[in-house]
């Protein structure tokens, strides 16, 4: 398992430090990064937490997904590498679909 987790269902009004303190009895924290908007700088409801080693991200897991912070319900599992996460938005990769010229007559 990763050392690297992803929270999601974040209250907007959670801090780094609310993350370090629920997460931080379950093993060293070396990282905590709460996403933000880049235009309004707003968090965005989910987090990023890494631990120094597998076994304390895994018992954060264990207890920490579905519990309850700043009044909402957590979602705690295991981060994935962007490219695994497949998704949406434009398809800019090799196996990219060349543009068709629009008939406007």
């Amino acid at each position: 398992m990763n050392s690297k987790l992803y929270v999601g269902n974040l209250s907007f009004n959670t801090s780094e430090a609310d993350l370090r303190d629920a997460f931080g009895a379950f093993g060293s924290l070396t990282d905590v990064f709460v996403a933000t908007d880049r235009e309004t700088g707003r968090a965005r409801g989910f987090a990023f937490i890494t631990f120094d080693t597998a076994e304390a991200s895994q018992l954060a897991v264990q207890k920490m997904n579905g519990a309850d912070l700043g009044g909402r319900t957590l979602t705690v599992n295991e981060a994935k590498p962007k490219e695994a996460m497949g998704g949406g938005g434009r398809n800019f990769g090799p196996n990219r679909k060349p543009f068709q010229a629009r008939n406007r007559y």
